[in-house]
């Protein structure tokens, strides 16, 4: 399976590479730090922030912007998958990142798709990173810990935040869990930046910044980047790209409600987002720079 490890720099430590998710401007309020809608302006605040690659659903313009960029897709059927890694290699992405399935396969059937999925990436030259995600394949933590130790070269996008929220980590032995999960953690190639609670998905990094959750947080991103470290290469990246969905978004043309940040009434007395995802993300950033010089790097 290819890598998407970068050739000629072998004298360069394997790092982390601040990557961002487009999904943050979407319905930025106009309180916001961060950009308004204009592509123009979000371009300029990519760059001042650092940001190296941006993660989209349709990454031509950010390509044409001049930054790198990753995919994303998902996979319902066996045969999908290599249109989407056909696509990834033609654009020159880095890697796509994959929903696959909706959570409700057999064990067969979810190693067929799995199968499929690394069948086509190699055919095409292209990585896919298999998320793990709610209402998809990787919805349980147990198949997934199956799933890598069926596929050797199977390697994962960490978005965490389903699962400490969806299969409620907090209840029971944390740790012990974590354990459990490393043969997950040290397939992690790309991390999604979110953090929920027990409860939430996704919670503003306002919201008590010394919550317990954080923590929490911070120690699976390390136990992910010191996968990562024990088996990359020279010049080899990480992605890790803050995720953080607005409450209401607009697709097609229509308004739909998705939940993700949560909403709390201003001294107005109108609703607002909690906080503001274009710093928040800056914060997420942050603390995945201390776990990633904890596991080492």
């Amino acid at each position: 399976m290819t890598t998407g490890r970068p050739q000629g720099l072998a004298c360069k430590a394997p790092r982390l590479r601040k990557d961002i998710n487009e999904t943050i401007f979407l319905g930025l309020p106009p309180w916001s730090a961060g950009p308004g809608p204009d592509f123009a302006e979000i371009i300029d605040a990519l760059r001042a922030a650092g940001v190296e690659a941006v993660q989209s659903w349709a990454p031509e313009r950010f390509l044409k912007a001049g930054f790198r960029a990753t995919g994303l897709a998902r996979i319902m059927s066996l045969g999908e998958a290599d249109a989407v890694a056909r696509r990834g290699a033609d654009l020159g992405l880095e890697f796509t990142t994959v929903h696959l399935g909706d959570g409700f396969e057999t064990h067969p059937e979810g190693e067929r798709l799995v199968e499929d999925m690394l069948e086509a990436s190699a055919r095409r030259g292209h990585p896919l990173h298999l998320e793990t995600h709610r209402g998809t394949l990787t919805q349980d933590m147990r198949r997934t810990i199956d799933l890598a130790a069926r596929f050797p070269d199977l390697c994962f996008t960490a978005d965490l935040s389903h699962w400490y929220t969806g299969l409620e980590m907090t209840f029971g032995d944390f740790n012990g869990k974590l354990d459990r999960l490393a043969p997950v953690f040290q397939r992690v190639r790309s991390v999604h930046g979110r953090i929920g609670d027990s409860g939430c998905i996704q919670v503003g990094m306002s919201v008590d910044p010394d919550r317990e959750a954080i923590g929490h947080f911070r120690e699976m991103w390390r136990r992910c980047f010191q996968g990562f470290l024990s088996e990359a290469g020279p010049g080899e990246v990480l992605s890790f790209a803050a995720e953080l969905l607005p409450h209401h978004a607009t697709f097609g043309g229509r308004m739909v409600t998705i939940n993700y940040a949560r909403q709390v009434r201003g001294e107005d007395g109108a609703l607002r987002e909690e906080s503001d995802r274009w710093t928040d993300a800056e914060a997420l950033w942050r603390i995945a720079q201390e776990a990633f010089a904890d596991a080492g790097g």
